[in-house]
């Protein structure tokens, strides 16, 4: 949710802001305990329950954990089960949200600039090249795929090709840098769509070391790239996003305050 940036700046006064925070003094406390090398890697106790409730039958998990509700940093564990257990495949990468932070479970909202929290599949890749290292299904992407952002389209969260869609407002996948180079789908609020509830939610290549998104999960480069070649569609991988007492409180069938 973070193409088309002229119309949304034209929205939001949030996007004069200037960001100088340094992402290695926001490392969220209390999950140092992943970030080790992937022979000795043992998530700490509240992973390990909280997937062994959420991640139902997958055995490949994108953990994004934001620090607090309203910051726009957070850690990605790429985690496998391994004879039960959920173990991290290489260290800990940064990542970038939505500039107000995670909406908590259920509550996001269309042009809100918060990421959902929540267990979302990950089922599709698209990019700006022909081919792609991974296993996940591809798709490229030229100058006539958009993502309908308008609420009032009966298109609104999903992807179409232009002239196909009478939709107001929408995304463009293939952008003049490198936002979408690559890009995995998080599929939140796709089945069934609910208008309004939020649209075009990624994880995409990042703007800048501290720029925050519009909703979406940013990576560098290097990062995603590594991402997409570990996913592997037979482990039914899930992102399961959100603060740490969001993540917890969908496993207990609560909701966080």
């Amino acid at each position: 949710m973070t193409g088309k940036w002229g119309k949304v700046m034209k929205k939001t006064k949030r996007c004069s802001r200037i960001f100088l925070l340094l992402m290695f003094c926001l490392v969220p406390a209390g999950y140092a305990s992943l970030s080790v090398s992937p022979a000795d890697a043992q998530p700490a106790e509240w992973i390990q329950s909280s997937l062994t409730q959420l991640a139902g039958e997958s055995s490949q998990v994108l953990l994004v954990v934001g620090e607090e509700s309203s910051g726009f940093t957070a850690m990605l564990y790429a985690l496998e089960k391994i004879d039960n257990k959920w173990r991290s495949a290489f260290p800990p990468l940064q990542a970038l949200i939505g500039g107000n932070g995670f909406a908590p479970p259920g509550d996001k909202k269309e042009g809100d600039v918060k990421t959902p929290s929540g267990v979302f599949a990950l089922k599709r890749a698209f990019g700006y090249e022909v081919a792609l290292n991974s296993r996940l299904p591809y798709r490229q992407t030229g100058e006539d795929d958009l993502w309908v952002d308008d609420v009032s389209s009966s298109d609104y969260n999903r992807w179409v090709r232009r002239g196909e869609t009478s939709a107001a407002s929408f995304e463009e996948l293939k952008l003049n840098d490198n936002l979408y180079k690559y890009g995995i789908v998080i599929e939140y609020n796709t089945d069934p769509v609910v208008r309004g509830a939020g649209s075009a939610i990624f994880i995409h290549v990042r703007r800048g070391e501290n720029m925050p998104t519009f909703g979406c999960v940013a990576l560098s480069e290097s990062d995603i790239l590594k991402i997409l070649g570990w996913l592997d569609p037979a482990g039914k991988p899930l992102a399961v996003m959100g603060t740490r007492e969001s993540i917890v409180s969908l496993f207990r069938g609560t909701r966080a305050p």
